[in-house]
């Protein structure tokens, strides 16, 4: 069984980290090579490149992150106990 609110926070907090990575990428690499579009298109009100953007997608990120472990949680857990009902360990 998963604890949903460490799952739900790892998620959020690896979602984040993931975003930094992306635009540090994007800043590092040339502009052939960006990933700002899709950023643009997951990350609503997201623009390249500001400051205010840049926590702007940092905060959705993370919420993308809290959303996944909201859903998958409750989901793996009801699983679980379907799949190993009757079963010991």
């Amino acid at each position: 069984m998963l604890n949903i609110k460490i799952v739900t926070l790892s998620l959020g907090i690896f979602i984040a980290i993931s975003f930094i990575l992306c635009v540090v990428y994007g800043l590092i690499v040339p502009e052939t090579l960006h990933m700002h579009q899709f950023l643009q298109n997951v990350l609503p009100g997201f623009q390249w490149f500001s400051p205010g953007a840049f926590f702007l997608g940092l905060i959705e990120s993370f919420l993308w992150g809290i959303y996944a472990g909201i859903v998958y949680v409750p989901l793996y857990n009801f699983i679980y106990k379907r799949l190993n009902t009757g079963k010991t360990t």
